[in-house]
């Protein structure tokens, strides 16, 4: 398992790696308030459904630590908590993690009686929130590459080779990762012949994170820009035996569609084309099955900054880096409008499966996903039996 960490904690202290500054630096910045968690989940410090959860919960828990809670008794302090997690809320609309996250802790501290152990089971809970996630990873991981061996040709005596997009590994989660979870299992079972990474542009999470952690992880990979996928897939599905492109995911609703990053709808159209496999690896935290279909997502529209310039670190002539800066790639017009979604959503049509930690789901005949085994209890909830 890998030794990067997005997330360091223990009882009372929280630290959160510093991504903008990947892959040139490592800078951990200490959280010990909700104002400041919002603040590194918001500026993309901290990124990946997983990690915005576990950041946002902890990041409140050492502010309820460290304490004092101006609140009186226990309703006034569930009112109090409750007030902080909309506010976390806010932070990133998208992705489900945090939201489910947020739902669990409110259901938690409802069962103490008194302002104490309010506290306490908030702080227990979102601390179960981290550890659990380590786990679900390694699971996604190992069924993930069983259904590529059953499915895509990734058998005991034949390497396979995918390609992944944005950054869904240990740097977007507790460890391991969900989408690049499923490609280190590949590598440690010996059945990854080659791992390609898209750039993911506007914001770079691909080159800068993803091939970081493969090259961290001596995984064999290749970084491509995000508009090589097609001639990618044209050259590579026969001496590479490219079989699958594998996607994380910031929100899954009922019927499959998926939200991801900006490019993977893309992805999926010319995966599809190419006769190349499409999974989804997200956790069941991720699917959201209140929400109908996609239609239903609401799109973060980030700011045109991030679109129009670039942030990386100045190279000098022998090759080694110096300062990070800002360097503007379009012009400085504002008559030239920029539209800048952050995610995209990508219909369950062209979703082959949607690996969990729980197992693997499959479109059924109507072109749909059926969640209602793998959380019987949550469909029966929302849904109806």
């Amino acid at each position: 398992m890998s030794t990067l960490q997005a997330v360091k904690y223990t009882r009372g202290k929280l630290e959160v790696l510093d991504q903008l500054r990947l892959p040139h630096e490592f800078h951990y910045d200490e959280v010990s308030t909700k104002e400041e968690a919002f603040d590194s989940i918001a500026s993309m410090r901290v990124r990946g459904a997983p990690a915005i959860a576990i950041v946002a919960s902890l990041g409140l828990a050492v502010e309820l630590h460290r304490g004092p809670v101006s609140t009186s008794d226990a309703t006034d302090t569930v009112a109090h908590i409750d007030k902080a997690l909309d506010y976390l809320k806010q932070s990133r609309p998208t992705a489900v993690d945090l939201t489910n996250a947020i739902n669990q802790l409110k259901a938690k501290i409802r069962e103490a009686d008194s302002k104490e152990a309010i506290i306490q089971a908030f702080i227990e809970e979102s601390e179960k929130i981290f550890e659990k996630d380590l786990q679900t990873n390694l699971a996604i991981g190992d069924y993930g590459a069983e259904w590529l061996r059953a499915n895509a040709g990734a058998a005991s005596d034949k390497q396979v080779s995918v390609l992944t997009h944005c950054n869904t590994g240990s740097l977007a989660t507790s460890g391991h990762g969900t989408a690049l979870g499923i490609i280190r299992t590949l590598q440690s079972k010996g059945l990854l012949q080659h791992a390609f990474c898209t750039e993911t542009r506007p914001y770079n999470q691909g080159s800068r994170l993803t091939a970081f952690e493969l090259v961290f992880e001596n995984i064999p990979s290749t970084l491509i820009t995000d508009s090589m996928a097609a001639a990618l897939f044209r050259l590579q599905k026969g001496p590479r035996n490219l079989v699958a492109v594998i996607v994380g995911a910031d929100r899954v609703v009922r019927n499959g569609d998926t939200a991801n990053k900006i490019g993977t709808y893309q992805l999926a159209v010319l995966a599809r084309f190419h006769g190349i496999k499409f999974l989804v690896a997200a956790p069941t935290t991720s699917i959201d099955l209140e929400t109908e279909s996609g239609d239903g997502i609401k799109i973060e529209e980030r700011k045109s900054a991030e679109l129009t310039q670039i942030t990386g670190a100045v190279v000098r002539p022998d090759g080694s880096v110096d300062e990070t800066t800002k360097v503007r790639v379009a012009t400085a017009d504002q008559r030239v409008g920029v539209w800048n979604p952050a995610f995209d959503v990508t219909p369950a049509e062209l979703i082959d499966a949607v690996v969990t930690e729980k197992g693997v789901v499959e479109k059924g005949p109507d072109g749909n996903f059926d969640f209602s085994g793998l959380m019987p209890e949550r469909w029966a909830k929302i849904v109806g039996a």
